[in-house]
């Protein structure tokens, strides 16, 4: 092992795993997601998956990483090594950083807007602009490369430069920073909300029980956004662990985690949608909600301009934090298998990842269609990477659950958990049986040509498949003890 660094306040993997978990999805897709699908109901769903599927599997993730004090796949090759299992089981570390790298390339790109649009508000460019103008400004954006790549470059640098301190003076010093920043941000703008938008509207909009609204579909997004919003199955939790005290509660933490980021998602719903309600807008515009429907409604309030920019600086701390995260698994791995210098290995994934990410840039303009991706998948480079990371993530999280829940001895849980046998007995059923089902169907959901009748079919096979291959760590009850 390369590195002994262990967090120095017990809080801050809370904090790093509340900054990884808080992003873009919690500022406009829960919401969004909620308002579509029920509102109150699909909160009901999201909470009961979060209990069942998130937390079981944050604490079994976490877990991972502490039990092996190594990055994901450096740690998994440990792991598997001292329980005698198949190599095979280091595939969980392996598709962490994959994903971490992949979702990076795309996130980098992205979260620049908000660089775009934090300088346009704060100049006031945008100030009493009509829906027209602010829909062709972010076609303008979309369409220029230049532009998304002097965003895209300017955005990983700043993220790569956090990591690259290291643990303490960097990732530690930047979030005790960035997330009461951010969190006092969000507190402001809701109150702008309240105070300028039509609040009442905005809560019944998220609030409202309505179970019938509430189709599949809309039972699978809130299984799958309990799932992505907690940043599981992409090594950052399991690379955040490995410096987490031993004295510290693994299941008082995953509790904390999964409230304030559902808290946070909840005040930016209300904040976002006060504003929208209040200015007569649609809600229903997905992405197109943050970059178009918002500064629209941000130019037709008082003090709209400065209030907007601010919003965006939010927003902009969010995939910052979350964006540090992603850079952590595989610049730890770098580390350990190849003794580089942090720089030096912050330097390589930051390369690799931001130019993959041009592919994401052109997707949006030069090469928009008629690519060979098109030809081969029927979608974009972006469309097509942003797949890979919905079937990597969950296929790890799966893996995850199953290697935690059958490969760890008793021993070895209760000494990590230090919880009584009552919780210790739930969350190994949780983590063994009913989270590999539900992340099962997520991960289903991920593929496009699984449709209809065929979900249940293949859910069963796949449920099958993997709890077969977890009966190969049963052991004895005395080895479990």
């Amino acid at each position: 092992m390369s590195t002994h660094n262990v967090w120095t306040h017990k809080g801050t993997f809370l904090l790093a795993a509340v900054g990884s978990a808080v992003g873009l999805g919690n500022l406009w897709r829960f919401p969004y997601l909620t308002g579509e699908n029920g509102g109150g109901a699909f909160i009901l769903v999201y909470a009961l998956t979060i209990f069942a599927v998130g937390i079981p599997i944050l604490i079994a993730e976490t877990m991972l990483g502490r039990n092996s004090r190594r990055s994901p796949i450096m740690g998994m090759r440990f792991l598997t090594r001292t329980h005698n299992t198949s190599r095979a089981w280091e595939s969980i570390g392996w598709l962490g950083a994959a994903s971490a790298f992949l979702i990076l390339s795309f996130y980098s790109v992205i979260a620049g807007w908000a660089i775009h649009y934090t300088w346009q508000m704060l100049i006031g460019s945008l100030a009493g602009a009509d829906a027209e103008t602010i829909g062709a400004g972010f076609d303008a954006l979309l369409a220029s490369p230049a532009l998304l790549t002097l965003y895209h470059t300017l955005f990983i640098i700043a993220s790569g430069l956090i990591v690259g301190m290291g643990i303490h003076k960097g990732i530690e010093s930047g979030l005790r920073i960035i997330m009461p920043a951010l969190f006092i941000i969000l507190l402001v703008v809701l109150a702008y909300g309240v105070a300028n938008g039509d609040f009442t509207a905005a809560a019944s909009f998220l609030f409202t029980f309505n179970l019938a609204d509430l189709s599949l579909e809309g039972w699978l997004a809130a299984m799958g956004q309990s799932f992505f919003t907690l940043s599981l199955g992409m090594g950052a939790i399991m690379a955040y662990g490995a410096y987490m005290s031993s004295e510290i509660s693994l299941t008082r933490t995953a509790l904390a985690i999964a409230i304030v980021d559902t808290a946070v998602a909840m005040v930016a719903g209300l904040a976002i949608f006060s504003l929208v309600f209040g200015a007569g807008l649609d809600a229903g515009q997905g992405p197109g909600l943050m970059f178009v429907t918002l500064p629209l409604a941000f130019a037709e309030m008082p003090f709209g301009a400065l209030v907007g920019g601010v919003f965006f600086i939010l927003v902009l701390g969010a995939a910052i934090s979350s964006s540090i995260s992603l850079i952590e698994p595989v610049a730890a791995f770098l580390v350990e298998r190849y003794d580089l210098t942090r720089p030096q290995a912050v330097f390589a994934m930051v390369v690799a990842s931001w130019a993959l990410g041009l592919l994401t840039v052109v997707s949006f303009n030069v090469y928009a269609e008629g690519t060979i991706f098109h030809t081969l998948f029927g979608r974009s480079a972006f469309d097509f990477i942003e797949l890979l990371t919905n079937i990597f993530m969950p296929l790890g999280g799966l893996l995850i659950a199953l290697f935690a829940g059958w490969a760890l001895t008793h021993s070895e849980v209760m000494k990590e958990m230090r919880t009584n046998e009552t919780w210790f007995a739930i969350w190994r059923f949780l983590v063994r049986f009913v989270a590999p089902a539900a992340v099962a169907f997520v991960f289903l959901r991920a593929i496009p040509q699984v449709e209809g009748y065929l979900i249940p079919a293949i859910g069963a096979l796949v449920i099958v498949g993997a709890f077969a291959a977890g009966r190969t760590f049963l052991v004895d009850d005395s080895q479990q003890r």
